[in-house]
Parts: structure tokens; C-alpha cells; sequence
């Protein structure tokens, strides 16, 4: 039963990851039914649609013939009302739900929101909301209840135990769950103001890779932008993070030394190739040592600046095409054994590190 369980919850899971992450142009009939009805649950009419090609045209673009409140200007987003009122008819519904499932059988209902609900929810943050954070260029949006309103990780979890229990919903239930299940898999994101909503396509390119354990992705391109847009606007990503065009288009020594982020000099210098970077670089090597966390595995420690060196090592674990990557990590200046650089970045002196079986 277990098997079949996981299984079923894969399918489901791979079901919502193609929807979430289309980049099909939208169905605006539905996605325009869908939202209506959400307003008439909270008692309002529907809205009059406005369409853009992005989310940052969702941002800077005031919809034709609208004076926004005050209270519905973009910057004051957290303040919003409708989304709050619908966060309110969703929490209703998922209430209701829960109790619909209380007596499920604890390792089913773990394993479908392990595996469905938690594994999407990873998955969108790590694309969809890169994107998101790219667009605002803020962190203030993730406080708004508009913000919880566009995880639909819950759908797929009550879905997916309705699907394998056979619980039934009743006919509102059902309805409900349609409404939202229909948003999700119809347009992108959606600003809902009082008399008009914002409803924003999907990128026209989306580049992800698989990276977790119950088939996460996040975003990934080595060529180009990692998300598009029609209309031009896009963003890159480098396993994950959002990084500067130059960092998958012309990754050189020069910028990779000027960048001041960590990380994108990090994400930079793995595109190069750390062979590349040291070579390029000019890079003193200082000395080696077989790497005792890793055996077969050389650790090789290599002067960068006055105050900083570079040690570079072979991942201890296999990745998922079958090769160990070679990575940098930098360490204080004052290490000239690569020994004890190795146990410095686990918070071990050499010794402890050099009595380690094997490290991931």
C-alpha cells in the first residue's frame, strides 16, 4: 500500500508541477470565470480584467481608466482588502476540509503533504518566486496576504487525498476546490483590487532542474535566461539563485573578481569552471593533501588574496548525472594546510576532521 501510495502521490505531484509551471498561453475565459466567482464569495461583483504580459508590467502599469484607492496602490500591497477577504473564504474552506480528513490515516496524510504540498510549495519558491522577488525587488510583498493567496500547494494536497482515500466533498467543497484548482492552472499571478484585477501571463520560457528528493525543481539555465516573458522581460538563474545576466553569459576572472556578493561570485566562478577561474586567475597553489573525508579525493589549497584563499575540493556525493562536482570554498588566509581548511569550513580542527568516514 505504501508504494502504491507514494506512486499515486508522485503522479499528482508531476500532475500540478506541469500546471503550476506551464508556460501555455493562459485561458483567460476560465481564469476570468474562476476569479469572478472567488469575489461573489466575498460579496463583492466581479472585477473588470486587466491583462499584462509580466509581472513586473502587473507593477508598473496602472489599468486603463482606473484611479486606484489609496489603500490599492501597488506600494501598499500588504494592505490590501480583497485579498484578505478571500484568504478568509479559502480558510473557511481548508477548515472544513481538514475535518473532512480527520480521520485519515496519520502516515497517508504525511505522506501526501511530504510529498505533494510541501515538495510543490519548494518547487514554485524556488522559480516562480525568484521571479516574483526579481519583479518587486523587495521583500516587503511576502507579508501581504496577496502573497499566501498564490500558494495553491494546498489544492494539490486535499486533492490528492481525495483521490487516494475516496473521501468525497460535498457539492460546495467540491466547487470551491474547482474554483481554485482552475486559477492555478490557467493564468499566472493575479492582483485583485476592489473593481478591477490584474491578471498577469505565463513566461513564455521556464528553465528549471530537478533537485530534490521528492522531485523538486528550481530554476536552472547555463545559456540563457532561466524565465521569460513576451514582452522581453526575463531573469537568470544559476542552480537555483538569481544571479546577474554576466554570470551565464560571459562569466570572465575580471567581473568575477569586482562582484562583491559571495554567492554570485561563487554561481560565477562554477560556470567558469574552478579549473578555469585558477588557471585564468593566476591562482599560488599553497599545497595539497589527499582529502580524508573523501578518499580517492584531493584537496588543493590555492592563494586568492592577502587575507583569503580558495580551497578546492571534490563533493563527497555522487550528483544526478553520475559525475562529483569539483567546488571552491574560501577560507582565512592564515591556512596553509588544506587539512585544516577542509575541517575550518565544518567547524573541526584538522585532526577531527581527518578521522571523519566519509563527508557529503
Amino acid at each position: 500500500m505504501s508504494a502504491l501510495l507514494q506512486r499515486e502521490a508522485a503522479e499528482i505531484r508531476e500532475e500540478w508541477l506541469g500546471r503550476l509551471l506551464s508556460t501555455s498561453p493562459a485561458d483567460r475565459p476560465a481564469a476570468e470565470a474562476a476569479i469572478s466567482e472567488l469575489y461573489r464569495l466575498i460579496g463583492l461583483d466581479p472585477p473588470r480584467f486587466h491583462w499584462v504580459s509580466s509581472p513586473v508590467a502587473a507593477l508598473t502599469t496602472v489599468p486603463p481608466g482606473v484611479r486606484p484607492r489609496r489603500c490599492e496602490a501597488i506600494e501598499n500591497l500588504p494592505e490590501w482588502p480583497v485579498p484578505s477577504l478571500i484568504k478568509q473564504v479559502r480558510g473557511r474552506l481548508r477548515r472544513d476540509l481538514d475535518e473532512r480528513f480527520r480521520w485519515t490515516d496519520r502516515s497517508t496524510y504525511q505522506l501526501t503533504y511530504r510529498s505533494v504540498q510541501l515538495s510543490l510549495r519548494q518547487s514554485t519558491g524556488r522559480s516562480l518566486d525568484l521571479a516574483l522577488g526579481a519583479a518587486y525587488d523587495s521583500r516587503d510583498y511576502l507579508r501581504s496576504p496577496w502573497y499566501d493567496l498564490r500558494d495553491v500547494s494546498w489544492v494539490a494536497h486535499y486533492e490528492a487525498l481525495r483521490r487516494v482515500t475516496g473521501t468525497v466533498f460535498t457539492l460546495e467543497q467540491s466547487r470551491q476546490v474547482e474554483l481554485w484548482k482552475t486559477v492555478a492552472g490557467s493564468c499566472g499571478w493575479w492582483w485583485p483590487r476592489e473593481d478591477v484585477c490584474v491578471v498577469a501571463e505565463r513566461p513564455v520560457a521556464l528553465h528549471t532542474e530537478i533537485w530534490g528528493d521528492e522531485g523538486e525543481v528550481r530554476l536552472h539555465c547555463a545559456d540563457g535566461p532561466a524565465v521569460r516573458y513576451a514582452d522581453g522581460w526575463d531573469m537568470y538563474a544559476w542552480h537555483g539563485m538569481r544571479v546577474p545576466a554576466w554570470v551565464v553569459t560571459d562569466p570572465t576572472v575580471e567581473r568575477i573578481t569586482a562582484e562583491t556578493n559571495v554567492e554570485v561570485r561563487r554561481c560565477a566562478t562554477e560556470h567558469l569552471g574552478w579549473s578555469s577561474y585558477i588557471d585564468q586567475a593566476g591562482l599560488r597553489l599553497i599545497a595539497t593533501a589527499p582529502d580524508p573525508g573523501n578518499p580517492g579525493s584531493e584537496l588543493r589549497l590555492y592563494d586568492l588574496r592577502r587575507d583569503t584563499r580558495v580551497l578546492l575540493a571534490v563533493n563527497g556525493s555522487v550528483e544526478r548525472d553520475g559525475q562529483r562536482r569539483r567546488y571552491g570554498l574560501t577560507v582565512p588566509g592564515f591556512l596553509d594546510d588544506p587539512i585544516a581548511a577542509a575541517g575550518w569550513t565544518y567547524g573541526l580542527t584538522a585532526e577531527q576532521y581527518s578521522l571523519l568516514l566519509r563527508r557529503t
